[in-house]
C-alpha cells in the first residue's frame, strides 16, 4: 500500500475567490467587515443570552450554541482566506488542509444538526406546551448539544480520514478558497470511489436526516397555528418560529445547491460563491436575523447596552 511519505504534493495552492490583483483590496475589506460582523453579532448573541436570566430557557439555549457554532464555522476559513489577499501567499500546507478541512465538517455537521434539533424544540413549544418544561429539561438540552458534537466530529473524522489515504500526485493547485472535499477529490491520482460513495450516503443521511426532522416539525407547527381562531394569535406563535425558518432556508438552500446536484452541472465559479454564503453570508446574517425578529432579545439587548452606558 501506498504510504503518506510518498506522495509527491506536500502543500496545495488556494486559487481563492479571484486571480484578478485588483480585486484584492476591494475582497479583503469586504470580508474583513463581515467576518468581524459575525464576530460581534454572535458574541453579543452570546452575551446577552447569558447575561439575562431570563433567557435560560430551551430556545436561547441552542440559540446560544448556535451563535458559537457561526463563530468557530466561519473562523475556520475566513482568516486563511483574508491572508491570501492581503500578502499573496495562497500556499497551505497538506496537514493543515486536512486540518482545515476536518474542522470545516465538523462546524458545518453541527449546523445541521443543530438547526434540526431547534426545529424540534419550537414543535414542542408549540404542539405541546403543557410538557414542554418535562419533555425539554436541562438534562436533555445538554444531551442533545452533546450529541449534535459527536455526531459531528464523527463525520468529520471519517471523511478527513478517508481524504488522509488518498494520493496526490499531479497538480496541487485547489480551485476554491478553502480545502473543501469536492476540490480535493478532483485533484487525486488514485481511486476517490469510496469517498464519493460515502459523501453520498453517510455525508447525505446527516445533511437529509436533520432536514426530514425540520420539514415534518414544520409542518406539525403549521398545522397547530392553522387550528388558532385568532389572527393575532396565529401570528404571535408563527413569529416565534419564522427567524429560525429563515436560517433553515439559507442554510440549506446553499448547501443542497452546493453538494446535491448532478455533477455534469458543478461550477467551480458559482462553488465559491455558494460557498460564501453558507462560510461568510449566513453565520454573520443568523444573529440579525434572530435579534430583529425576536422581541425578548431586542429588549436584554437594550438593557445591556443601558447598562453599559
Amino acid at each position: 500500500m501506498e504510504q503518506r511519505n510518498q506522495t509527491a504534493v506536500t502543500e496545495f495552492v488556494l486559487l481563492g475567490l479571484s486571480e484578478r490583483a485588483e480585486l484584492r483590496g476591494p475582497l479583503f475589506v469586504i470580508f474583513l467587515a463581515m467576518y468581524l460582523m459575525n464576530l460581534l453579532g454572535n458574541g453579543t448573541m452570546i452575551s446577552v443570552i447569558g447575561g439575562n436570566s431570563q433567557l435560560h430557557t430551551p430556545m436561547y439555549f441552542f440559540l446560544c450554541n448556535l451563535s458559537f457554532v457561526d463563530m468557530c464555522f466561519s473562523s475556520v476559513t475566513v482568516p486563511k482566506l483574508l491572508s491570501s489577499l492581503i500578502s499573496n501567499k495562497k500556499t497551505i500546507s497538506f496537514s493543515q488542509c486536512i486540518t482545515q478541512l476536518y474542522f470545516f465538517l465538523v462546524f458545518a455537521g453541527s449546523e445541521c444538526v443543530l438547526l434540526s434539533i431547534m426545529a424540534y424544540d419550537r414543535y414542542v413549544a408549540i404542539c405541546n406546551p403543557l410538557h414542554y418544561i418535562t419533555i425539554m429539561n436541562k438534562k436533555v438540552c445538554l444531551g442533545m448539544s452533546a450529541s449534535c458534537l459527536f455526531i459531528s466530529i464523527l463525520n468529520a473524522f471519517l471523511h478527513t480520514l478517508l481524504v488522509y489515504r488518498l494520493s496526490f500526485c499531479s497538480t496541487n493547485k485547489i480551485q476554491h478558497f478553502f480545502c473543501d472535499l469536492t476540490p480535493m477529490l478532483q485533484l487525486s491520482c488514485t481511486d476517490t470511489s469510496i469517498n464519493e460513495l460515502v459523501i453520498f450516503t453517510e455525508a447525505s443521511v446527516l445533511a437529509i436526516m436533520p432536514f426530514l426532522i425540520i420539514l415534518i416539525s414544520y409542518i406539525r407547527i403549521i398545522s397547530s397555528i392553522l387550528k388558532i381562531r385568532t389572527t393575532d394569535g396565529r401570528s404571535k406563535t408563527f413569529s416565534t418560529c419564522s427567524s429560525h425558518l429563515t436560517v433553515v432556508i439559507l442554510f440549506y438552500g446553499t448547501l443542497i445547491f452546493m453538494y446535491f446536484r448532478p455533477s455534469s452541472s458543478y461550477s467551480l465559479e458559482k462553488d465559491k460563491i455558494t460557498s460564501v454564503v453558507y462560510n461568510v453570508l449566513s453565520p454573520m446574517l443568523n444573529p440579525f436575523i434572530y435579534s430583529l425578529r425576536n422581541k425578548d432579545v431586542k429588549m436584554a439587548l437594550r438593557k445591556l447596552i443601558t447598562y453599559n452606558i
